[in-house]
């Protein structure tokens, strides 16, 4: 699954996140050896027929023998991969140390990890952040100067909650040609509004302890009247609740509207908006884009009606909250207690180094992803990736001209989409200069703030500059995929481009079938019930025909409601409509890496290997793609927030694609049988 950088509006896959490697990946070959199958047969369970699980066929042997560790809430072959990359970035951050032009990576990883030079400071350095607000005034000066380019897509908020609003600066939705700062919904610390306002009654059990949570934080701190100080954080955070957008609400690409400087006062009104503005560098900025209308409007009127030291203790709960990495060991536990066990049931925290790796990497990503990729992702394998990419594009391309109920009109208009889509694969075309970024030995906290304020304003120098249509919102290192509807490109950072998804030494049917439809699902979220909204220059216009609109919603429709029907647990359903984009880009996506396969043969028969036919090998390394165990905590957030279906869902998408059930003689009766007329054929 993708986390796409950008407010629902990528839609790309989601997912992240061990020691089953060794199994799954294939064996070591000579450089002479043919290509292999690539697939994991041991970790099949042939005693399924695919029709009643595909996924239990292609993973249940795995699944049988593997355990979630105790550091991770969900584990399978993401978990794998991007832990066997942190393995390898670690590596690169040690050796960096020898060089003067890298050593501020190992300065700011070694400082990351000296735990008792972080103890020895406590809580000094917050101690400026805690100071108290005097007025409205103030208040607005203090949110404005925490604003940050920390935009989760996922949830469509911002990833430090200290910041009342997300700010997502990129090409506006209506006018391509120029960039404009987008705000989005913030503030609250449980992951969605549900948390507060659901009457489910594990939502109720996690608000309590939530609250607790909120004490424990402000007790460390030594903070007086802590039970007062949390009722009112969680007051505040109910009442901002009450105002958010809820997740398909979030996905509307419509609802945006843009507001000028003047209009911010007028039309979300509460809130003292220069002064605001003036904090966060941005008192010149002419308009502003609100993806969350109703919601920026509601939190701004939160400002004036809600009481200072509700504020106050809102705004010094989350500095400690955001910032309880870079804390002494009290407030790290404290933070892992609640974010880690309750929220996801997770036993343990990961290795700190861990930690640090993903900390560093966050800091200076590209310049530590320019190290990566020039060692682990050689020139070989873009080339092929490219080439594939090419393929798919072109299958893409045939499934276009083959559209029976498109219209002329519409036809030109996608094939227009894909001749101006923009791959990037590995790495972007130029790098990030990093030599502003001031990295300091022994200051953790400050190597961190420093780094956030450094990315906030690389974000605010593109206002009234050219749109950079090659600009990359991921770094090579990203175990991820991305499609950016506004600039109508794709993203395949190097870590993805990595054994078990494409492996060079394998053959056609594993590389289409595993990365192939990852490469198809992005191609394909410029053509989903999102895409469709996205010209060729990126321009929120539709470009169907009404008729064609009609045609291509009732089939997403169909979808939506072959979703609704699957339940990861007795009490939880999937919502169809929340992974509407998400379910439509795997089914045309992995439909335009099965044409792209066959056409790679050139009309010739694929080989038999370890007793599979290529196109069964091509389904099963779909199948393997998304393998995969999670917690039942980590479940329901991801329902509640996440536009991706399970990954055991995922899977099952080869039910609508006529070419699995000749591969595996799916019949009527099977748990997965489709008759003809249910197989959804987006497109």
């Amino acid at each position: 699954m993708t986390y796409s950088k950008g407010p629902a509006l990528s839609g790309a896959i989601a997912a992240v996140l061990f020691s089953a490697v060794l199994t799954f990946l294939p064996a070591c070959r000579t450089a002479s050896s043919p290509p292999s199958a690539g697939i994991d047969v041991a970790g099949m369970d042939r005693s399924i027929a695919p029709g009643e699980d595909f996924n239990a066929y292609a993973n249940g042997g795995w699944s049988k023998v593997t355990a979630i560790p105790p550091d991770k809430s969900n584990y399978g072959i993401w978990a794998v991969r991007a832990d066997e990359t942190r393995k390898d970035l670690l590596a690169i951050i040690q050796e960096s140390a020898a060089n003067p032009a890298t050593r501020r990576i190992a300065d700011y990883y070694n400082t990351y990890m000296d735990e008792a030079a972080i103890e020895a400071k406590g809580i000094a350095p917050l101690r400026p952040q805690l100071a108290a607000i005097a007025d409205r005034r103030g208040l607005a000066r203090v949110l404005g100067s925490r604003l940050r380019a920390d935009v989760d897509a996922l949830n469509n908020t911002n990833f430090e909650t200290a910041n009342l609003f997300g700010v997502w600066i990129t090409q506006g939705l209506t006018d391509p040609t120029h960039t404009y700062p987008y705000l989005l919904q913030g503030g609250i610390g449980l992951p969605d509004r549900d948390y507060y306002l659901s009457s489910a009654p594990k939502l109720a059990a996690i608000r309590d302890i939530y609250r607790n949570h909120i004490e424990t934080m402000l007790r460390l701190a030594d903070l007086t009247d802590v039970p007062g100080r949390a009722a009112r954080v969680f007051a505040l955070e109910t009442a901002m609740a009450k105002v958010h957008a809820t997740r398909v609400e979030s996905e509307d690409v419509h609802a945006p509207v843009s507001r000028t400087r003047a209009e911010l006062s007028s039309q979300a009104p509460g809130l003292d908006w220069a002064e605001l503005l003036d904090a966060a560098d941005m008192k010149d900025v002419p308009v502003f884009i609100l993806w969350h209308p109703k919601a920026v409007a509601g939190l701004s009127a939160l400002t004036a009606s809600q009481s200072l030291d509700a504020w106050r203790d809102w705004l010094a709960f989350h500095t400690l909250e955001d910032n309880a990495a870079f804390l002494p060991k009290a407030f790290v536990d404290e933070s892992f207690s609640f974010h880690g066990k309750a929220l996801s049931d997770i036993p343990e925290p990961r290795p700190r180094w861990q930690r640090g790796v993903d900390s560093t990497s966050e800091a200076l990503g590209e310049a530590l992803g320019k190290l990566y990729a020039e060692r682990h992702f050689p020139p070989a394998s873009k080339v092929t990736v490219e080439a594939m990419v090419a393929n798919i594009v072109k299958a893409f391309d045939k499934r276009i001209d083959s559209l029976t109920w498109m219209s002329p009109v519409t036809k030109a208009r996608a094939k227009q989409k894909l001749v101006t889509l923009k791959v990037g694969v590995g790495y972007p075309d130029r790098w990030r200069d990093y030599s502003g970024l001031e990295i300091v030995k022994g200051d953790a906290l400050g190597n961190a703030l420093r780094s956030s304020l450094f990315e906030y304003r690389r974000h605010l120098a593109k206002l009234g500059q050219p749109v950079d249509r090659g600009e990359w919102w991921t770094t090579p290192q990203t175990v991820n995929s991305f499609n950016l509807p506004l600039q109508n490109a794709l993203n395949f950072p190097a870590a993805i481009v990595q054994p078990p998804w494409f492996d060079p030494k394998a053959d056609s049917a594993h590389n289409y079938g595993s990365i192939g439809a990852l490469i198809g699902h992005e191609i394909s979220h410029s053509f989903d019930n999102q895409g469709a909204e996205f010209d060729a220059e990126g321009k929120l216009e539709n470009w169907w025909t009404k008729e064609d609109f009609d045609h291509f919603t009732a089939s997403g429709e169909a979808l939506a409601k072959q979703y609704d029907s699957y339940k990861p647990l007795p009490d939880l359903s999937v919502n169809g409509h929340q992974t509407l984009p998400e379910n439509i880009a795997d089914v045309a996506g992995l439909l335009a890496a099965y044409e792209a396969y066959r056409s790679s043969l050139e009309g010739k028969a694929d080989q038999v290997k370890d007793g599979f036919t290529g196109d069964q090998r091509f389904f099963i390394a779909f199948g393997q793609s998304w393998r995969s165990k999670v917690r039942d905590a980590q479940q329901r957030k991801w329902i509640a927030t996440n536009a991706h279906a399970p990954e055991q869902y995922r899977a099952d998408t080869v039910r609508n694609l006529d070419s699995w059930y000749a591969a595996f003689g799916a019949a009527p009766g099977q748990k997965l049988f489709l008759s003809p007329a249910e197989r959804v054929r987006v497109w």
